[in-house]
C-alpha cells in the first residue's frame, strides 16, 4: 500500500471508524485513539494489506476490537464533554431543532440498552449507511444474521420509544 493508496482509500473513512468506536468507548479522546491506532497497524502492516479484500471491513473489526480493549483496560471512567457546540441547519427552527435533537438523544440511549451485536449493526446500518453485506463481513457474521439482529435492534428501539411517547414527563 502506498502512501497515495491510504490517503485515498483509507483517509475517507477515518470518520466511519471515529463515530464507531465512539459509540463503543463513549469518549471523544479515546475514540480518536482507537482510530489513530487502527491507522498505525494498518500502516505497519501495509505489505500484508494487499491479501485483504476489503481493507474498509477490516478497518472495522480492528476499530471494534480496539474499543472493546481500551474498555476493558480502562480503570477510571472520564465524564464526556456535553453535546452543545454542534453547529445547526438554520433553515430549520430552534424548536425543531431541539425537538430533533431531544429525538436523536433518546434514540441513542435506547440503542445503549440493546446488546451489543444489535447496537453495533444498527449504528453501522442506520448512522453509517453501511450495506448489509459490509456489516456482515466487517463483523464477521452470516448476513442473515445481521438482518435479523437489525431487525430485531430497530423493533426494540421502536416500542421502547413508543412507551416514552405515551408516558407523560417522559424525557
Amino acid at each position: 500500500m502506498t502512501t497515495r493508496q491510504f490517503k485515498s482509500d483509507i483517509l475517507p473513512i477515518k470518520n466511519k471508524l471515529y463515530r464507531f468506536a465512539l459509540r463503543i468507548v463513549n469518549h471523544a479522546a479515546e475514540a480518536e485513539d482507537v482510530v489513530q491506532e487502527v491507522f498505525i497497524k494498518l500502516w505497519n502492516n501495509r505489505e500484508q494489506m494487499e491479501a485483504i479484500s476489503n481493507v474498509e471491513a477490516w478497518c472495522i473489526t480492528a476499530t471494534k476490537n480496539l474499543s472493546i480493549d481500551k474498555l476493558r483496560s480502562k480503570h477510571k471512567r472520564l465524564q464526556p464533554i456535553k453535546a452543545g457546540f454542534d453547529l445547526h441547519d438554520q433553515s430549520e427552527s430552534p424548536y425543531q431543532a431541539t425537538a430533533g435533537h431531544d429525538v436523536f438523544e433518546t434514540v441513542k440511549k435506547l440503542m445503549d440498552n440493546l446488546p451489543d451485536k444489535q447496537r453495533d449493526i444498527m449504528h453501522l446500518r442506520d448512522i453509517e449507511g453501511m450495506h448489509y453485506q459490509e456489516i456482515a463481513d466487517a463483523l464477521d457474521i452470516p448476513l442473515d444474521q445481521v438482518k435479523v439482529y437489525l431487525f430485531r435492534a430497530r423493533k426494540a428501539v421502536r416500542e421502547s420509544l413508543a412507551k416514552l411517547q405515551m408516558t407523560p414527563g417522559s424525557q
